[in-house]
């Protein structure tokens, strides 16, 4: 499986399975984190078999069940830190998927004082990505038209078309998917919109829009 079929093929799950995380998937999982906190700066920490920080009352108000892993991402307070976790955190998230692992990007459910993850000063805990292997597959979501996130005058080339659509598949907070890409020449803009965790999502959706639109054929304004 490719990055592109990670994308259209992975949905947020919320109940998991017992069976472990081990062997190469482990192994596999721990080299990539590795590689993008040396890439982003981020604090990348994969906890397993630890079911406490889910075992509250928001967990069970947003119905999670059997999570005994999740990823935490952190990093030094900054205008830029959501957003690069988003990125970043989503980055991640494709690549379980080709491992054959269900993700579910989590903000208000968890418990941080239960967050196995000790911060030094400056630093802020941004959000968890619980991991594993899910009881189902999950469900796509609805998607807004291309028209109400996109900012172009003319007709769009097919590489900025194929970039929203992949955006579109993106996961966002409440699925508000409140974020709009502009296109001047092959300079592209996307900026956030308001609501609750708008910059994270801004990073998960900018990374998909590489994918559908190729790195190739732009460069971010």
């Amino acid at each position: 499986m490719d990055l592109l079929q990670a994308m259209n093929q992975r949905h947020s799950v919320r109940s998991y399975t017992e069976r472990p995380i081990e062997g190469k998937t482990k192994e596999e999982l721990l080299a990539f984190l590795a590689r993008c906190g040396r890439e982003s700066g981020l604090r990348l920490r994969l906890v397993l078999d630890e079911p406490a920080a889910f075992d509250g009352f928001m967990a069970h108000y947003g119905k999670f069940s059997g999570v005994r892993n999740y990823i935490m991402l952190a990093g030094e307070k900054g205008s830029g830190l959501d957003e690069k976790c988003g990125y970043y955190g989503e980055k991640i998230v494709l690549f379980a998927q080709t491992l054959g692992l269900n993700t579910c990007w989590v903000a208000l459910t968890y418990s941080k004082g239960k967050a196995a993850l000790r911060l030094d000063k400056g630093e802020k805990l941004c959000l968890v990505i619980a991991i594993g292997f899910g009881q189902t597959g999950g469900v796509p979501h609805k998607s807004k038209e291309r028209a109400r996130v996109m900012d172009v005058q003319g007709t769009p080339p097919d590489w900025f078309i194929r970039g929203i659509d992949a955006a579109l598949l993106a996961p966002t907070a409440m699925n508000q998917q409140k974020f709009v890409f502009s296109l001047k020449d092959n300079v592209v803009t996307a900026k956030p919109g308001l609501g609750f965790y708008s910059k994270v999502d801004l990073g998960i959706a900018k990374y998909h829009f590489e994918l559908g639109a190729g790195t190739e054929n732009f460069r971010w304004g």
